[in-house]
């Protein structure tokens, strides 16, 4: 049985998801009309596509700084993506500032985990098993918990790895793959900066 969307359906899709006019359709027909169920097989689409973007090249974009009240914290971030167009809209300024606004709730350290040097690694990697072999964790079992430990680890130090602070249920990885879906580009965080008053 086929299902009749009606254009009102197909406008409403796209103003929730900012996808295209031909994908929002075929969402809607395979969910059978409902808007919930469309809005998933978009986003997991999204998803899909933004990993196939992730190696194209990223050299516009733009600069974020966001203060916090009492200008005792700043964070500043460089935003990259493919074309000045998409660094003008209003999705990419608005992940810039979320971006930024969540450099400033926690104190990432890296962008990824790839950028850890090994040393570094090596060495939380010693005091973890250290603190655990202290508290009597049996051998059998460390390794488990010190692989548990340093996945924590990661979410502390690197943005990527972060839970988002409006929804800690989606990694900032996962809320940048929504913005790449909805623009259709690759974007990539380049560099950013953290000054907190007293701190080193």
């Amino acid at each position: 049985m086929s299902v009749t969307i009606s254009a009102t359906q197909v406008k409403e899709l796209r103003d929730k998801t900012g996808a295209g006019v031909m994908d929002c359709r075929h969402a809607l027909v395979d969910a059978a009309g409902d808007l919930g169920k469309a809005e998933e097989i978009l986003r997991v689409k999204g998803i899909k596509s933004a990993e196939k973007k992730a190696g194209r090249v990223a050299s516009e974009g733009l600069v974020e700084a966001y203060l916090h009240m009492g200008s005792k914290l700043g964070v500043m971030i460089e935003l990259n993506c493919e074309t000045d167009f998409v660094a003008k809209t209003d999705e990419f300024k608005a992940l810039a500032r979320e971006l930024a606004m969540q450099l400033a709730a926690y104190k990432a350290r890296y962008i990824s985990r790839e950028e850890i040097s090994q040393e570094e690694l090596d060495n939380a990697r010693q005091i973890f098993k250290e603190q655990y072999a202290k508290e009597g964790k049996p051998a059998n079992v460390l390794d488990k918990i010190l692989e548990g430990r340093m996945e924590k680890y990661f979410e502390e130090v690197c943005l990527m790895d972060q839970g988002y602070i409006r929804d800690d249920s989606k990694k900032i990885r996962d809320l940048i793959k929504e913005t790449v879906a909805k623009t259709g580009e690759n974007i990539q965080v380049k560099r950013f900066a953290r000054f907190s008053v007293g701190e080193n």
